[in-house]
């Protein structure tokens, strides 16, 4: 069954009526202040659309990773602010997630108005493993936005970063509600079929990141779909590792040496290491770079970025691509003296976009780079919100917050 979108909510009419939106408002908050805004922006044009034709919007949304009771650290306050200046209507922001105030605050909505409630993971049934506790939450979440003559609300679905997640704000209201895909969600499904179904070759994958175990689906996967698959990041010295080369004090998962040496034996014509390393004696900005052969890391250093050789290498291999999936940064670019390989390998990935590619950011931190490194972001095809659920799609799994929406 194929999904309804917020095109046939809006087709239907929402002049007046509740409308409940999970959102992905997860950003980075640094003392009040807000690091990157990338996907409260991104969030906007659902809630715009829905705000304009009139409907009384109640957006939910989680923020860092609270046990389960209010932390004031963790309230979606500053959220609201930038929501509202990126609205251009003032947000209101529940004092609850579905108490009394929350509840006080949706009877009170007038049409267009937009209600924020309180980060949902205060309440611990967001995430519980029991089905009846969730759904429980689910349908106090669903009364806040039903009609004052009982009639249901509607359920809109545009927080990407959490349909790999089966909680009571992305799975169980959708069994409760009338439900469609956002905008934000409905991009991102055709841009993730479109890498798996329709992908135009060559195909080049990029990953980074700290951990091989976070991305060894992934990789197993996209393996044997991909003609270059690149590796960077804190990653690349257990596959380096496996090839039996003295990788200093660099990250090093151990146990994961006979998997990289399998995958490398496996994949030799596909998988690209760096072959040299930005390298230093300690984890700090203001630490000494060095650059050395990725099979010369002295002892006593360790890698915290790829090398301008390993660049070149990879900006070879992106040239003819015409389609680049990448995921994860190449360095610790949050250090000017170590981003410049995630910098490079991003130009590249323009590069190729600009002669015709089809390229996809996935997420995290590599779409938090795009934006700290001061690239164009409209330098990509995409750029998605949602790091962890895009992968798990690559990966072949099922995203229980994208099978709920085509019941």
């Amino acid at each position: 069954m194929p999904v309804k979108t917020l095109t046939d909510l809006l087709a239907d009419g929402v002049e007046g009526r509740g409308v409940l939106v999970r959102s992905d408002l997860n950003v980075p908050i640094d003392d009040g202040n807000i690091g990157d805004p990338g996907r409260i922006i991104a969030s906007v044009p659902t809630l715009k659309a829905l705000a304009e034709a009139g409907a009384k919007v109640v957006v939910t949304a989680h923020l860092g990773r609270p046990k389960g009771a209010p932390d004031p650290k963790l309230s979606l306050a500053p959220v609201a602010a930038a929501l509202g200046e990126r609205l251009g209507r003032h947000v209101q922001l529940a004092g609850d997630v579905v108490g009394t105030d929350a509840l006080a605050r949706a009877e009170g909505l007038t049409d267009g108005d937009v209600l924020l409630l309180e980060n949902i993971r205060f309440d611990p049934r967001e995430t519980s493993k029991d089905d009846a506790e969730r759904l429980a939450l689910a349908k106090a979440l669903a009364a806040l936005v039903e009609g004052a003559d009982g009639s249901p609300g509607a359920f809109v679905s545009d927080g990407f970063g959490v349909v790999h997640r089966k909680q009571a704000s992305v799975y169980d209201v959708a069994t409760l509600l009338p439900h469609y895909a956002g905008t934000l969600v409905d991009a991102e499904v055709k841009v993730l079929e479109q890498l798996t179904s329709s992908t135009e070759r060559p195909y080049a994958v990029v990953l980074g990141g700290s951990k091989v175990s976070d991305k060894l689906a992934v990789i197993e996967n996209l393996a044997t779909k991909a003609d270059s698959l690149i590796i960077g990041g804190g990653m690349c010295f257990t596959f380096l590792a496996a090839q039996g080369v003295s990788v200093g004090t660099s990250l090093l998962q151990e146990e994961m040496l006979d998997t990289c040496k399998r995958l490398l034996d496996t994949y030799a014509d596909v998988i690209h290491l760096p072959v040299d390393i930005v390298v230093a004696d300690k984890f700090a900005a203001d630490a000494e770079p060095e650059t050395v052969a990725s099979d010369r890391i002295p002892d006593g250093k360790m890698g915290l970025d790829i090398g301008p050789e390993s660049v070149k290498r990879f900006t070879a291999l992106l040239s003819n691509a015409r389609t680049v999936f990448w995921n994860g940064p190449m360095g610790v670019f949050e250090f000017p003296a170590f981003s410049a390989g995630t910098k490079g390998v991003a130009e590249a990935i323009i590069g190729a976009t600009e002669k015709g590619a089809f390229s996809v950011v996935g997420g995290g931190d590599s779409a938090a780079a795009v934006r700290q490194l001061g690239l164009a972001e409209d330098g990509f095809s995409h750029i998605s919100t949602g790091g962890g659920a895009s992968l798990e799609y690559l990966e072949g799994k099922a995203l229980p917050g994208i099978e709920v929406l085509e019941s």
